[in-house]
């Protein structure tokens, strides 16, 4: 089904693969007459020639992208523009879509929710964006009805973001890279490898895209196959798979970990654009003659079965024979693994859904970017014709993408043929996705054609012993199981047949109601601020040392954005940076804001002028080694905070406040042995705080303990390699290592000013 190349390959044509060997050259020779350089090759890549024509830099070792679109929805764009506010902004420099598709509807009650969407229609009249109003469409849909184009790049604030089916290179990033686009700055980057998709075959009936892309992820996610790089997706199975299927591929290679991703285009692609009255947007795009990969996966989409990803994460994938098949065991290593996953936090449980030898779930849903695209529902639709949800436990909600795709399920019949069952259908809501809607029983397990299945993702509290879990399917599994009311069933069992439903865009339906610009910019304008809508607080530049008290230590494999600052009705407080921020890491260790709050003390003191000591006696004994080390360290050189230490921190969304709730509290820096992804790193840095990296091994601190970092401000300036770090206080100075991993000069000056605003302030 999927097989990983060890090294490098080259692909003919477009359609034939050379394993990058010794025989390599000489069989490329043989083939096309032509002498292969590598190097060369690598550049006939349709990711290189997208990165050559919007890299800024002259050097494509180390790029500069300018994008040529942004896009936000309504968790981060109040910060973003906030952000961008205080550091001069006076017009959207290239066309900015606002989406309201996060809105938490009302999760903590009052006007908060709305109010951020009178922020963003008004920001969008007086700066020149667009406004999509909530319900109207999930971003990453309207993304690909109204933004896409072949060619183009687009950089979106959600980790989702992901149009290379299109033909768009796109990239989810935290806010502060979109801000550094509105400031007309650069996106910086080394040229990322580029990993060939190679794609043969023709799935089979009754297999979805979340099939093949839960197979990719399940293979590739834990070895770091494609991590920050970009995955091309070629080779003659391209051309068996509509549009909307290659679009439910594409958008899930973020839980991959890589960069971005791109297809070649053909036909299919022309059509969609077409079909939504943007023509001209549509390009070509193929690798040439002979191209080289960094890597390649092939996948054999024949062979592909329908799949389940199993609590707590996309890449813990089994075909649902295979579950099926060894029930009582799966289920119980996933029991184990979740001890890890919930620290054992409370008592979950998943054997006891096994009713008469099968798995009995309590929900499905299909919904969001990932499945609530036309054809998922369509096929839904005809697996569910004439059958019945039943009326035990068992619940059924399908939300479309957007409006337009709502009309047409509508016209054509299908949203009746779901309802009859006793489904619900609702609007174009990023809830089921995010932990704010459609929240199961305790206990209870849904499946879900959604994103991710991450620890409170499904809105569960694990801090009030409340919890639930989310299994990755396919649109088209979950009708089968909801049509066996509830009883877990591959939809390759549906012996029916799937309509082959033609689909017509609406724009009517964005022209009456979304406001755009066209790019022309009110400064009459006055912004809507609600109550709840404050200003970042004040940050200070970095000091010539650190004394650091350590205030949480993780060591899961993984640790995700939604452990660090938790998603669902948490984001009600998301234009409130300090509102927000004390939630951080409430699910994970709840001890944090408290400990962190009491370390923050010492350093508002430092910053009055006040001694850190008295206003915070624990650091006493800290204060005094740090003494010893550094005499001339003193309040006015020597800054006080707090830091945390992840195995590997950053997997899943690509909201700052991950970073920036830690900031708020006096965070100074992460210590980790890796980062799981460039996005959750950059957003550290952005905020002005260190991305440690500490080799792997027997921790040389503890929880609650203090660490003192001599000179990490002349470290930062000169580029040092290695950081010199001590353990202090209880009668110890142990001195350890840490590094700081690549920085750009931008990304120094930015840590040094102690974050981007500051950086940026005019």
């Amino acid at each position: 089904m999927i097989q990983l190349l060890e090294g490098g390959a080259y692909l003919l044509n477009g359609t034939e693969l050379v394993a990058d060997n010794s025989e390599a050259v000489a069989a490329i020779k043989a083939k096309t007459g032509k002498d292969v350089v590598k190097e060369e090759a690598a550049k006939e890549t349709i990711a290189y020639g997208i990165l050559a024509d919007h890299n800024t830099s002259g050097n494509m070792e180390k790029l500069k992208i300018k994008f040529d679109k942004l896009t936000s929805h309504d968790i981060t764009f109040v910060g973003i523009i906030q952000t961008a506010r205080a550091s001069g902004l006076t017009k959207f420099p290239v066309p900015y879509v606002l989406t309201n598709c996060h809105n938490s509807l009302c999760a903590v009650g009052g006007t908060i929710n709305e109010d951020d969407h009178m922020y963003g229609l008004t920001c969008a009249k007086k700066y020149g964006g667009v406004y999509v109003p909530p319900h109207q469409a999930v971003i990453h849909q309207f993304a690909r009805e109204m933004l896409a184009g072949g060619g183009k790049m687009i950089l979106g604030s959600d980790s989702h973001t992901r149009y290379g089916a299109l033909g768009t290179m796109a990239m989810g990033e935290g806010g502060p890279e979109l801000v550094k686009q509105l400031l007309n700055q650069t996106y910086d980057i080394n040229m990322p490898g580029v990993v060939a998709v190679y794609l043969e075959g023709e799935p089979v009936k009754g297999v979805g895209p979340q099939d093949v892309a839960l197979a990719i992820i399940g293979a590739v996610f834990k070895n770091g196959y494609v991590k920050n790089k970009v995955m091309e997706f070629v080779g003659p199975g391209v051309s068996k798979l509509s549009a909307d299927f290659r679009i439910g591929i594409d958008v899930m290679t973020t839980e991959t970990t890589c960069l971005s991703s791109i297809w070649q285009t053909d036909d299919e692609i022309k059509e969609f654009y077409d079909v939504h009255g943007r023509s001209a947007e549509y390009k070509e795009l193929n690798p040439g003659q002979v191209a080289y990969y960094d890597g390649c996966i092939k996948v054999d989409l024949s062979k592909v079965k329908p799949m389940i990803a199993m609590p707590f994460h996309p890449s813990n994938t089994y075909t649902i024979e295979e579950l099926n098949a060894n029930l009582m065991d799966i289920l119980d290593d996933c029991e184990k693994k979740a001890l890890v996953s919930l620290d054992g936090a409370v008592d979950f449980k998943l054997k006891d859904k096994v009713r008469n030898g099968k798995l009995y779930v309590e929900q499905g849903i299909i919904a969001g970017c990932a499945g609530g695209g036309f054809e998922n529902i369509c096929a839904a639709a005809d697996i569910l014709t004439n059958a019945s949800i039943g009326p035990d436990e068992f619940t059924l909600s399908v939300y479309p993408a957007s409006m337009p795709v709502y009309m047409e399920l509508v016209k054509n019949g299908c949203a009746a043929k779901l309802m009859q069952t006793g489904a619900v259908l609702k609007t174009a809501f990023c809830g089921p996705c995010f932990g704010a809607g459609d929240t199961p029983a305790n206990n209870a397990f849904s499946i879900r054609h959604s994103t991710r299945n991450f620890p409170n993702r499904e809105g569960s509290k694990l801090q009030n012993g409340q919890i639930a879990s989310v299994a990755l399917m396919d649109a088209r599994s979950i009708a089968a199981t909801a049509a066996n009311k509830g009883f877990l069933t591959p939809a390759t069992e549906f012996d029916g047949d799937f309509s082959k439903y033609k689909y017509f865009f609406d724009k009517k339906i964005y022209e009456n109601r979304v406001f755009d610009s066209k790019g022309v910019a009110d400064e009459s304008v006055e912004i809507k601020f609600g109550p709840n809508i404050k200003d970042w607080p004040a940050m200070v530049a970095l000091t010539d040392n650190l004394l650091l008290k350590v205030v949480s230590e993780i060591h899961d494999p993984v640790t995700t954005t939604d452990e660090l600052i938790p998603s669902g009705e948490t984001s009600s407080f998301r234009s409130n940076p300090l509102g927000l921020a004390e939630f951080t890491l409430s699910r994970k260790d709840p001890n944090y804001v408290g400990l962190a709050k009491e370390v923050q003390k010492a350093e508002k003191a430092r910053e009055e002028q006040c001694c850190p000591v008295e206003s915070f006696p624990e650091i006493e004994d800290a204060w005094k080694a740090m003494k010893e080390i550094t005499p001339d360290a003193d309040r006015n050189n020597t800054g006080i905070g707090s830091t945390i230490f992840a195995v590997k921190p950053g997997d899943g969304s690509a909201r700052e406040q991950a970073a920036s709730c830690q900031k708020v509290l006096g965070g100074w820096a992460n210590i980790a042995n890796e980062y799981a992804t460039k996005r959750y790193r950059s957003n550290l840095i952005n905020w002005g705080m260190l991305p440690f990296i500490i080799k792997e091994g027997e921790l040389p601190f503890k929880n609650l303990d203090y660490i003192f970092v001599p000179g990490i401000k002349k470290a930062v300036e000169e580029k040092a390699s290695v950081i010199k770090a001590y353990v202090v206080g209880n009668g110890q100075k142990k001195e350890f290592e840490l590094t700081l991993g690549e920085l750009t000069d931008e990304e120094r000056q930015i840590i040094l000013k102690g974050c981007l605003i500051n950086y940026n302030r005019v």
